[in-house]
């Protein structure tokens, strides 16, 4: 097992009401801070339960409800081990992963799901002026979420500590805009990222701010399919540009929507997790519940 340096975003919630799917993330959360925190000892169940104020039982249970998978199993995703296995073993490359959905090339690859629009020139330099932009607040798996969008689509998403940062943020990338604070079927659709089953999936189309290198770059993001890591310097050779890789990572690190576009899929070569913008710890658990969704048959 490894550490990580890990983030004390989970420390102090400004978040008075949660529902149960929150807070049991919160609690997996620290579980997982404290295993990493305590792994020469190798905690057992039991002492990981009463770190929490749960009991073993219950802490078993919501901790398998939550992950698929018990707390032991769950991880071994999150080890530097297994991030190696998969950069060696299972790193398809972009052409093959595209090949074997019958797509004529890599670029096509985003068009199955997800799907980028970059704003138009007048919308990037006036800073929004003229759009008319949702916003709206939700719980998912991996915590709190403010996602917003025009009628374009999706055009911020990031996971939320503090809700009135969070939206002054928001509303500095969009100085001109107009703001709504409503519930939209864009909003709605783009949840569906986070179904376990992802059962009838609608397309989500995103409207973004950003150069046309960042677009490109994070375009190339889209085509890492879930379960699986890449580096960084897998992505400037993607985009044809191999020695951008610095600049890659700065684009990636200005990536505006959370999850969708998947950011948190690209490590260090090494097999560290590295930084994440939302938190590292937070990162490392959602490498580990897509290590467990895609691969948990597989031995490594």
């Amino acid at each position: 097992m490894h550490t990580f340096n890990l983030f004390s975003i989970f420390a102090q919630k400004q978040i008075v009401m949660k529902n149960s799917e929150t807070i049991d993330y919160d609690r997996i959360a620290k579980a997982i801070q404290y295993i990493n925190q305590h792994f020469k000892q190798q905690p057992n169940l039991d002492e990981v339960a009463q770190h929490l104020h749960l009991s073993s039982a219950h802490f078993q249970r919501i901790f398998t409800q939550w992950a698929g998978t018990s707390p032991k199993k769950f991880l071994k995703y999150t080890s530097v081990e297994y991030a190696k296995w998969l950069l060696k073993e299972k790193q398809a490359t972009l052409f093959d992963t595209a090949e074997a959905l019958g797509l004529s090339s890599t670029s096509r690859l985003h068009d199955l799901f997800i799907s980028i629009e970059g704003m138009t020139p007048a919308e990037y330099k006036n800073e929004g002026k003229g759009l008319i932009i949702y916003y709206h607040f939700f719980e998912t798996l991996f915590g709190l979420v403010l996602i917003a969008n025009t009628n374009k689509g999706i055009c911020y998403m990031v996971f939320v500590e503090d809700n009135k940062n969070a939206l002054d943020h928001l509303f500095q990338q969009f100085k001109q805009a107009t703001f709504i604070k409503e519930k939209h079927q864009r909003q709605l659709d783009a949840l569906q990222i986070f179904d376990q089953k992802k059962a009838n999936l609608n397309s989500i189309k995103l409207h973004l701010k950003g150069t046309d290198f960042q677009l490109k770059v994070w375009n190339s993001l889209l085509t890492i399919p879930e379960g699986n890591l890449v580096t960084y310097s897998t992505i400037a050779n993607s985009i044809d540009n191999p020695k951008a890789w610095r600049a890659v990572g700065t684009a990636i690190g200005s990536n505006p929507v959370a999850f969708l576009i998947p950011c948190h899929r690209v490590i260090q070569s090494t097999g560290n997790f590295g930084n994440y913008m939302w938190g590292s710890l937070r990162k490392e658990i959602i490498i580990g519940w897509e290590g467990v969704q895609t691969h948990e048959s597989e031995s490594f």
